[in-house]
């Protein structure tokens, strides 16, 4: 994981900046998809039922499919939405046309933006995690491998609240083993939530 001074967005609320700033200094995730990791969140979402949404760009569904693998796991997953354009991130989850041209699409701001607004658009959901980042080839160096996670959460009928913010450096070099990696750390944030809770 990387510092914090890299990352070009200041939170806007007191909350934001605690947790923005927590994440940054403390987290280190799981980062391989295992049927540990897997029944854990099974058990965890028996434990204690949540409906669970999430808002995926560069892992394209693959967060939602893990889950996916689970018979019953219908109970508790809403879906998925793919965003993978700036254009749909746009219309499906309202992130706005000035974040994207100020901070880029792979940023912490889009993130967060994309976890409020899958929950807005998701009103059976009590948790919404958003991933984005760049799995290369080719990405700009300052980009490439780099993934930003966020996560909200219902409070009542009309609050959604940020419980996390997060970026990653991956530690894989080709493509579809970074999209693995950024999958478990998706997973891996989704149990701690759950186990927290």
């Amino acid at each position: 994981m990387t510092s914090l001074k890299w990352v070009r967005y200041a939170p806007s609320t007191p909350w934001e900046r605690r947790i923005v700033r927590h994440a940054f200094q403390t987290t280190q995730r799981n980062r391989t998809v295992s049927q540990r990791l897997i029944r854990l969140i099974w058990e965890e979402l028996q434990r204690k039922p949540r409906q669970i949404a999430f808002a995926e760009s560069c892992t394209a569904g693959a967060v939602a499919a893990a889950l996916g693998k689970l018979p019953g796991i219908s109970e508790y997953l809403c879906g998925s939405m793919v965003t993978y354009q700036e254009s749909t991130k746009q219309e499906w989850l309202g992130v706005r046309a000035t974040t994207l041209k100020k901070h880029t699409a792979v940023s912490s701001p889009v993130a967060i933006e994309m976890a409020r607004g899958l929950l807005r658009r998701t009103p059976q959901a009590d948790w919404g995690l958003a991933i984005t980042g760049h799995l290369g080839p080719n990405a700009p160096e300052a980009l490439d491998g780099r993934v930003y996670v966020a996560a909200a959460r219902r409070r009542g009928k009309s609050r959604v609240e940020l419980v996390a913010a997060e970026c990653y450096h991956l530690s894989e070099r080709t493509r579809l083993r970074r999209r693995t990696e950024a999958v478990a750390i998706v997973l891996d944030l989704l149990l701690e939530l759950l186990a927290n809770e």
